[in-house]
């Protein structure tokens, strides 16, 4: 929001959250309507083309976005190096509300004019106009409102709105006040009214031109170059004709300087140019190669979990993963995009974080949960973390963590077989069992006496275990088999304090992977701690429920503007931080296969950079 909101800063339909787009029932069902009572050849094909349009923007925006987000996560032609905070991604989770607006626009000029209505699909004499409206009128009104919306006092009340964010985004292109949008709706629709007004309008004419300004909005706003030279070279004056994102960006980064539309020559001509902008542009094209410290290899959970990735929605990203009804409506795209990625899938690169000086970034393998459980499939994941090993030790990368099934037991023996493979690795392989360790204990409240340690064992949940009988607190386990498998990793003088007991039903319990009966046996008021990486189904509402091993980050932690998984805001697993203070604290040995690092000692150097423990359920 501006700094000192002015009047009519506010969408009308803001309390109407999710539910915003009924406000265009009205002008939908008129188009129902129209379909189902008249014959084919009398259909207004230009008021159906409007929800067309709507539809196809969104799309295109979306697009932006991820190849956006995507860009700027690897690729060396990043413009501004600054970070994106969850505060950027809430304040533009709006950037559907101008469609809205347009679209209810648009229906009324063709409801009320006769000229809109009836529209050929193509007129070149039209599209020729238009251009020539955008490039005269467009383009000079929209400088000088521009600058005027620099003033103070507008400034203050408006437009400081947008420039709140300062590493742009391709959505950063339409959050303003909606006064503001209101006269730039005014101002795109002189080329469109233009040939409505002269009979020389057209759908594909329309749609194109609004195409172009979402296109070259969002280009602006991508904060990644991808203009090419050689399109300078071929035709010079193209200068004048065209902006980039490095152009645009600083506008973002100076304020005074760069104020065109799309086309930079009224820049030039009222001497409002910033004087390194061919500079940027020539540093952002050339680009510079990055090499991360420190790699996290995850991958897709459920099918749905595509849209949660930073590359997905960015308003859904942002939240802690969860099963939305309006998630289901595209799960034949999910779907679509799990058979691609299975067949034609890489590692792909999804985020980008820095801490003091450390630069981390997110790989993930295209495989989701249930095909790490299928046996044939073991090979092909392996030979995905094997590669993306490979990759990032012949980068130069310190330390590479691997994230929920990349390190199961049964896939890759904790990441050992790599280890065992490649024994000369110059990266540190950290599957984080240690500081999950220890946050699991750190869980567990002081003056606890018993515990009852319940499902899988894992790497953690025995650490856990041996930990606790170290200090004298008993575990008591209802599985035999796994008792049996437990009693003999136990240490001296401790193993009396592991006991096997189907009876007894203490009221804290570590838990990984139970089924609903298990849980049922709890008794009331008990408190259930995951020593795995994914959280328990929450059966019973009487008992409380701990998130997955998992710390807060600390403040310095940049760019993070996404939930890991379902995790809250600005909380990382433990598997994940136990990386991060690896490479932190520069430790040259491996944790994975059979090796675990000093519990203790992982768990203070955490503190120490700043993590801190939670407690939520």
């Amino acid at each position: 929001m501006a700094s000192r909101p002015g009047p009519l800063t506010h969408w009308p339909w803001e309390r109407l959250g999710s539910f915003k787009y009924v406000v265009l029932a009205p002008w939908v069902l008129r188009s129902v309507h129209m379909i189902a009572t008249k014959e084919w050849k009398d259909i207004d094909l230009s008021n159906l083309a409007i929800f067309v349009s709507i539809v196809w923007r969104i799309v295109h925006n979306q697009i932006w976005i991820s190849l956006s987000r995507f860009q700027n996560a690897r690729s060396k032609h990043r413009i501004v190096d600054r970070s994106i905070e969850f505060e950027q991604v809430d304040r533009e989770s709006n950037w559907d509300d101008q469609i809205i607006f347009n679209a209810i626009f648009l229906y009324t000029i063709n409801a009320l004019h006769p000229n809109a209505a009836y529209l050929p699909i193509w007129r070149a004499d039209g599209v020729v106009l238009m251009s020539l409206l955008h490039m005269g009128p467009v383009e000079f009104l929209y400088y000088w409102f521009h600058r005027a919306l620099h003033h103070h006092f507008l400034y203050s009340r408006y437009h400081s709105h947008h420039h709140a964010s300062i590493v742009t985004e391709p959505i950063t292109s339409v959050i303003h006040p909606f006064a503001e949008h209101v006269g730039y709706s005014f101002l795109f629709s002189i080329p469109m009214f233009g040939t409505v007004l002269t009979g020389t309008g057209s759908i594909l004419g329309i749609t194109l031109y609004i195409t172009y300004i979402d296109f070259m909005n969002n280009m602006g706003h991508c904060n990644f170059e991808l203009v090419p030279k050689w399109m300078f070279k071929v035709f010079p004056p193209l200068k004048y004709l065209m902006y980039t994102p490095s152009f645009h960006s600083l506008h973002h980064t100076q304020f005074r300087t760069n104020y065109s539309l799309f086309m930079p020559f009224y820049d030039y001509i009222y001497s409002t140019m910033d004087k390194s902008t061919d500079d940027l542009y020539e540093k952002s094209v050339e680009g510079k190669e990055e090499t991360p410290d420190l790699v996290h290899l995850t991958h897709p959970t459920t099918l749905q979990s595509i849209y949660h990735l930073r590359l997905g929605f960015a308003s859904v990203a942002s939240k802690p993963y969860s099963n939305k009804w309006y998630m289901i409506l595209m799960w034949p795209v999910a779907w679509l995009s799990m058979v691609l990625s299975w067949i034609y899938g890489s590692t792909f690169t999804v985020e980008r974080t820095t801490l003091k000086k450390l630069k981390m970034q997110t790989w993930a393998i295209p495989r989701y949960n249930f095909q790490y459980g299928l046996t044939w499939e073991r090979e092909a994941i392996n030979d995905f973390i094997e590669k993306a090993i490979v990759e990032a030790d012949g980068r130069g990368v310190k330390v590479l963590s691997l994230g929920l099934l990349n390190q199961a037991k049964e896939l890759n023996g904790s990441g050992e077989l790599y280890i065992q493979k490649y024994p000369k690795l110059r990266v540190r392989i950290v599957d984080g069992s240690s500081l999950a360790t220890a946050v699991v204990l750190n869980s567990i409240p002081p003056g606890t006496n018993q515990v009852l340690l319940c499902g899988s064992l894992s790497k953690v949940s025995c650490a856990t275990a041996i930990a606790l009988c170290q200090k004298g607190i008993q575990v008591i386990m209802p599985r035999k088999h796994e008792y049996h498998m437990l009693k003999p990793q136990m240490p001296d003088r401790t193993d009396n304090f592991l006991t096997f007991s189907s009876k007894q039903t203490p009221q804290v319990w570590i838990v990984d992977g139970l089924d609903d009966s298990e849980y049922r046996r709890a008794p009331k008021g008990t408190l259930f701690i995951p020593s795995s990486q994914f959280p328990p189904k929450k059966v019973r509402k009487d008992c409380t429920y701990y998130t997955t091993p998992a710390m807060k980050i600390p403040e310095t932690l940049g760019n993070m503007h996404s939930c890991e998984n379902w995790l809250p805001r600005r909380v990382m697993s433990a598997w994940r931080v136990a990386g991060i203070v690896h490479a932190l604290e520069g430790w040259s040995m491996h944790e994975c296969g059979g090796n675990m690092m000093d519990i203790e000692k992982v768990w203070s150097a955490a503190i120490r950079h700043g993590f801190l423990p939670i407690t939520q359920a």
